[in-house]
């Protein structure tokens, strides 16, 4: 029987592919440029086609090299699935991930979630960085944290993700703010202050931009807060109107501190995601922290 590939050998592989570098492959495993490089020469021989174009200055995939590497990353996956699947959650090695989320959802959904993982994953231990869309997804390109809960879209090929929750929005005003001042038409919108987030991101997007919905509308002022928690704080107060995430409101319109406007208006969703990158070793644990983290409501 012709001998396989062994999991150091595909480790090695996709290390090297994602520094584009036998020394700092070596580094991130903890082992020696020399051990690296004849991993990935003995890769080389088994398969019997060059995976990098090597020079003084760089290393580059070759084709076959950008064929083999998704299937690399399947077959540590699998070998990884296999063992975790003879072990009982008290044999499995200890990992430490760190979890990047925006303040607002981390605080309200993800920390009361800790317990629970730590109950069925006890293996896992979940560090937390608080941040913005981008800063996140960048954070996590790079390397600086492990993986992100956000609503950002993907547009960046290293990057994959798991849908965790839809993102529903609604558009709303406290009752005393509409008890001195009408909404109850798109019209009435420019006698409104508008309260949102940032002027390459707005919130009010999703009312504007959804299919059939009410468009570009004029307001008396906007008002740009950052984050959706000062938004909220200050529509409760009676100083703006505002579109936000239903789940986070929810409370307010029960409670009658909030109440929704244009009700019938078209408003777009969006989707919480657990976002990685798309050649790490690990998704078999972003596999199970995705399955986990769909099984809490959002809050």
């Amino acid at each position: 029987m012709q001998p396989l590939p062994s999991p150091d050998d595909f480790q090695c592989f996709i290390e090297v592919a994602r520094l584009s570098s036998f020394r700092e492959a070596a580094r991130a495993l903890a082992v020696t440029p020399g051990a690296v490089s004849q991993r990935v020469r003995r890769l080389e021989e088994l398969i019997g086609v060059e995976l990098f174009t090597r020079t003084t200055r760089s290393v580059v995939l070759t084709q076959a090299g950008h064929a083999l590497l998704p299937r690399a990353h399947a077959a540590l996956r699998a070998t990884e699935e296999a063992v975790s699947a003879s072990r009982g959650p008290e044999d499995q090695p200890p990992v430490e991930l760190q979890l990047g989320t925006r303040h607002e959802l981390g605080m309200s959904w993800i920390v009361p979630m800790l317990t629970s993982f730590t109950k069925e994953m006890p293996w896992l231990t979940l560090h937390l960085y608080f941040g913005s869309g981008a800063d996140l997804l960048l954070r996590v390109r790079s390397l600086q944290i492990d993986c992100a809960v956000t609503s950002t879209r993907l547009t960046d090929p290293k990057l994959d993700s798991r849908i965790l929750h839809d993102e529903h929005y609604v558009f709303v005003a406290a009752p005393s703010l509409l008890e001195r001042v009408r909404l109850r038409n798109k019209d009435d919108c420019r006698r409104h202050t508008l309260l949102d987030t940032t002027e390459a991101l707005p919130l009010f997007r999703y009312l504007r931009d959804a299919p059939g919905g009410i468009g570009d509308v004029e307001f008396a002022a906007t008002r740009r807060l950052g984050t959706i928690s000062a938004i909220r704080a200050v529509v409760r107060q009676g100083d703006g109107v505002a579109a936000l995430p239903a789940y986070y409101v929810s409370d307010d319109l029960e409670r009658g501190r909030l109440r929704r406007v244009l009700p019938k208006a078209p408003i777009s969703s969006d989707q919480f995601r657990l976002v990685f990158r798309a050649d790490d070793p690990r998704a078999s644990h972003f596999e199970l922290m995705a399955a986990h983290m769909r099984q809490r409501p959002l809050k």
